[in-house]
């Protein structure tokens, strides 16, 4: 779980310092890089809530 929420606030962190890189240069490949982040940042999101999920259910076992 630890790595989960690693990953999560490292694709979190390298999103939002692409984004802000594009607020100030106005370029847009950092726009893009920044909303690829965002998209696999989400994606570690849903997989760390998948590992609790069955976490819970192997316990109700």
């Amino acid at each position: 779980m630890m790595i989960f929420r690693l990953l999560f606030g490292l694709l979190l962190l390298a999103g939002i310092l692409c984004l802000a890189t594009y607020v100030a240069t106005r370029d847009p490949v950092w726009r893009r890089r920044g909303l690829v982040i965002v998209k696999w940042t989400i994606l570690a999101g849903l997989g760390a809530l998948a590992v609790v999920v069955l976490e819970r259910l192997a316990l109700l076992l």
